[in-house]
């Protein structure tokens, strides 16, 4: 059967081994293209919520590496997820944007009543499900040697989330101590 020959339509991952073993490592990066190709999905998906709105019970979880670079998150979001982050895109969303170019999409959604804007790199989603038709997705998220993520500011009122380009490259990094938002041990 070839690939996308799945009984249900989707794609199967067919490996091949031989009589002796498990097939050569490949010199050409499938899991790397198959990866780009699935985060394509959510893409889409967001670009779909974001121009039409979800249709009949369609709804989204998004989880995502709070501790990846480029995320912006309001600080007490931060504080609470350290790591990583599952959003619900469903009913109580506003301002989704998603830059293509750049690889990030922006929300705005409500946690206790208060509204926050969330800016996150496509590159920091570790999952995304409809839980709607059952289906999700897995990505790995290969954190980049780079600075932490960035405490953005609560949204207010009527404020539009931005999906702000990456810095030019002559740019100095600015530098963010996160030690205020840690939880102590003591």
């Amino acid at each position: 059967m070839a690939a996308g020959g799945a009984k249900d339509g989707g794609v199967k991952d067919m490996r091949m081994e031989d009589e002796t073993g498990p097939a050569a490592d490949s010199q050409l990066p499938y899991d790397t293209w198959m990866e780009e190709s699935l985060r394509h999905v959510v893409v889409r998906a967001l670009q779909y919520a974001a121009d039409i709105g979800l249709p009949g019970a369609h709804h989204f979880y998004v989880t995502f590496r709070t501790d990846y670079p480029g995320v912006q998150i309001p600080a007490r979001l931060l504080q609470k997820y350290p790591q990583e982050m599952t959003i619900v895109l469903q009913h109580q969303f506003r301002d989704l944007v998603v830059d293509k170019e750049n690889r990030r999409f922006a929300v705005t959604l409500s946690f206790g009543g208060v509204s926050a804007a969330l800016n996150i790199p496509l590159d920091a989603v570790s999952a995304f499900v409809d839980p709607s038709i059952q289906y999700g997705l897995q990505f790995k998220v290969q954190m980049p040697d780079a600075e932490p993520p960035v405490a953005g500011p609560e949204a207010a009122g009527g404020d539009r989330p931005s999906v702000e380009k990456p810095p030019e490259p002559d740019a100095k990094p600015q530098v963010v101590s996160l030690d205020a938002f840690r939880k102590r041990r003591d």
